[in-house]
């Protein structure tokens, strides 16, 4: 199966797929909730902090789809070479990925409750809880049994249609009173502006889940193996021919995730734009149950009352594209786990399938019981993405080990690479340090006893002259 790569960008174009299915995954949950939720409560100060969370980290994304042409391992055969500790057959960043992940599931109820109020405001003879059961089945169906190629073609229509509507809004908010100005754009983009104190963590939450989360990353090494990057570069060999083909290969992947980032990154900034504009200019932040209604404000308001219908419609589809490529990942990046930690033998075919297939219906079933506990889907979304930060610096520290330790010198790359590299590196581990402090910031003000003489009287029974804050 081994063959030459294109060398023309045209010839490159039909092998690209794999960083737009997970721009399928990227687009719902980061951007629909997380985004939108950080521009209503910033306005466009905060835009900056979005752009830079769908940049920075591309290069740890080409690191390890790097490695993964060149050497043809899954996402865990690769992490549970990292040195360190081993608890079995499992490597230490195998045991802490595993345990994260499943914490991560949070997050994914969070989308499949937003699923399930979307089709109960459309068809309100059933309750959300049944839509969302329903959905749990319908994803699995599509999903136990899904090969590459049909995961590439939804996930791209999926997100096409509902692209071409977002930026139809964009251009209908300047027709407005929520129009925005260049004046707004220039703040935005003024990173010397900093964040306001009181959304730093939401802020965090929406670097760690828009752009590339370490969830992500790790998938893309799949999505470069279904599509055959590794195969068609050949079993690694010390000759110019391998080479050539190594090099060539990683070009392609070179545009995929380049294209793939420039779609994703607009759609970032569309969807903020539109939460900065029109739900904080109205003092509207998505939450609990109402985020979906709150979230067709941007769409009834600059497009008019008709356009309710249509943003229901084009929600759904983003959020199932989320729901749908992300359970095509998350099945295969834990059977990858269970075979590195000697559940399942991961290189068996028929075993490496049948795990999919009963993953493929365990993952949606959970995250419908999780929100069933968890009513707040925002919420939700938000917890994953702090998590996803997290999970990003075991990627970052793999992605160094990949590039100084196990990259063949022939491949190794131009210093204009390494720059952005570690720029990547450092704003990484720069948020995961943030996400940590303000982790245990909330953590010490939930368990620390209120003032004794605030304890007294509730601010609630107080004049409203007394809860104003004094200047």
């Amino acid at each position: 199966m081994i063959e030459e790569p294109p060398t023309r960008l045209g010839g490159m174009l039909k092998y690209l797929g794999p960083g737009f299915i997970l721009s399928a995954s990227i687009v719902g949950s980061g951007e629909l909730i997380a985004t939108t939720t950080l521009g209503a409560k910033a306005g466009f100060v905060a835009m900056w902090v979005i752009i830079a969370s769908c940049l920075v980290k591309v290069f740890v994304q080409l690191e390890f789809g790097k490695h993964a042409i060149q050497s043809g391992e899954t996402t865990f055969q690769a992490l549970n070479k990292l040195p360190g500790p081993k608890v079995g057959k499992g490597g230490w960043a195998t045991w802490i990925c595993l345990l994260l992940m499943t914490a991560k599931q949070l997050q994914l109820g969070g989308i499949i409750g937003g699923v399930g109020v979307i089709l109960n405001i459309l068809f309100p003879a059933f309750r959300y809880e049944i839509w969302t059961g329903v959905m749990a089945i319908v994803v699995a169906l599509l999903i136990f049994r899904g090969r590459y190629r049909f995961i590439e073609i939804v996930s791209l229509v999926m997100i096409g249609l509902f692209t071409l509507f977002t930026f139809a809004c964009v251009i209908g908010v300047q027709f407005t009173e929520f129009a925005f100005t260049a004046a707004d754009i220039g703040e935005g983009l003024s990173f010397w502006n900093g964040v306001p104190l009181a959304i730093v963590g939401v802020a965090i939450a929406a670097f760690g889940i828009t752009g590339v989360g370490g969830d992500e990353i790790m998938a893309y090494n799949y999505w470069l193996l279904e599509k055959g990057y590794a195969a068609k570069t050949g079993p690694r060999e010390d000759t110019p021919e391998w080479q050539a083909r190594a090099r060539g290969w990683i070009r392609v992947m070179y545009w995929d995730a380049f294209l793939s980032m420039v779609v994703y990154t607009l759609m970032t900034v569309a969807f903020y734009i539109l939460g900065a504009a029109v739900l904080n200019a109205q003092g509207l932040v998505p939450a609990n149950d109402e985020m979906v209604l709150i979230l067709s404000r941007m769409y009834t308001q600059s497009l008019g009352n008709w356009a309710e219908v249509a943003f229901l419609v084009g929600a759904f589809f983003v959020l199932f594209s989320t729901l749908f490529s992300a359970l095509a990942a998350w099945s295969r990046i834990f059977s990858d786990a269970f075979g590195a930690v000697g559940l399942i033998d991961f290189r068996d075919q028929k075993s490496r399938r049948l795990s999919i297939a009963i993953l493929a219906f365990t993952f949606p079933i959970t995250w419908a019981i999780l929100k069933f506990f968890f009513k707040d889907p925002v919420f939700m979304v938000l917890v994953g993405g702090t998590i996803t930060a997290v999970i990003l610096v075991i990627v970052v520290f793999g992605a160094v080990y990949f590039r100084y330790r196990r990259l063949p010198a022939s491949l190794t790359p131009k210093p204009f690479y390494d720059v952005g590299f570690w720029l990547s590196v450092i704003a990484i581990i720069a948020l995961a340090v943030l996400a940590v402090w303000k982790s245990v910031e909330k953590f010490q003000e939930s368990v620390s006893p209120p003032p004794v003489k605030e304890a007294l009287v509730s601010p609630e029974f107080l004049p409203v002259s007394d809860r104003l804050p004094k200047i």
